[in-house]
């Protein structure tokens, strides 16, 4: 069963998302503007710092995938910009927000390279990802969730994502537990997961994929020994439905994920 046909349907998916892409850009811009020109007097908050990422994926035989990235966060009233994520906010109180978002996965698929069991197979390429996201912010809990296409076109899939999560402050420590499900249509799970018959060979049969899922569990602590200095550090693991992990290409049916980082914020 699709749970997100309803919403994003094939032909449908591609124009939205396309068109969503491209408005968020135009509003970051024009919301970046106005923020200067008519609202100088509105709070902006920068932070810049080196963050590194190491994620386990779910294939056969395959390594983890290493990563240096540049940290680079921007908010004020219209805006909000984290690598790799672009927000325009719609709409923003205190508790509720409601956005355009825009999101670039590059931990997503491989390439026939990265283990001895895919070669032969076409490389599945990371995609920009756009739709709309909520933020929910309460007494108890912040819940988030979010529903993109892929802008890139590569699976032109959809998926949907809820998030629960927390920080509990501790003098100068903080800790952020967090619990998240993600629903992934046909199409994403065919592309990343899926093997085509002129891609199958001995021990490795043809496999269409269907719509999926993954519960997320993670972990974040952050460090503050003076106010414009963190220091955080990242843990996450994903519990994939039987869609993903029965895939000829799926080890086994988790992907762990760690990242530190340091920022200075100005």
């Amino acid at each position: 069963m699709n749970l997100l046909s309803p919403t994003l349907t094939a032909g449908t998916a591609a124009r939205t998302v396309v068109t969503t892409f491209g408005l968020a850009m135009f509003l970051s811009s024009a919301a970046m503007a106005q923020s200067s020109q008519t609202d100088s007097g509105a709070e902006s908050r920068w932070s810049v710092g080196l963050g590194a990422v190491t994620v386990q994926k779910a294939y056969r035989d395959i390594d983890r995938y290493n990563m240096a990235v540049p940290l680079l966060n921007y908010e004020n009233k219209w805006v909000s910009f984290s690598v790799p994520k672009l927000d325009i906010k719609l709409y923003s109180s205190q508790s509720l927000s409601f956005r355009l978002r825009a999101r670039y996965a590059g931990s997503d698929g491989y390439e026939s390279s990265d283990s001895p069991f895919l070669a032969g197979m076409d490389d599945r390429k990371g995609s920009f990802w756009a739709g709309g996201a909520t933020i929910w912010k309460n007494d108890i809990a912040n819940v988030s969730a979010e529903l993109l296409g892929d802008a890139s076109g590569n699976s032109k899939g959809s998926r949907f994502k809820l998030q629960v999560d927390r920080r509990f402050e501790m003098g100068s420590f903080g800790l952020t537990p967090r619990l998240g499900v993600e629903w992934y249509d046909s199409k994403f799970v065919d592309y990343y997961y899926g093997v085509k018959a002129s891609e199958a060979v001995v021990g490795r049969s043809a496999y269409q994929g269907k719509s999926s899922n993954g519960v997320e569990a993670g972990l974040r602590i952050d460090y503050s020994p003076a106010r414009q200095h963190n220091l955080y550090l990242d843990f996450g693991i994903t519990q994939f439905g039987s869609a993903i992990k029965d895939s000829p290409l799926v080890e086994k049916a988790n992907q762990s994920t760690v990242s530190l980082g340091y920022l200075y914020k100005f």
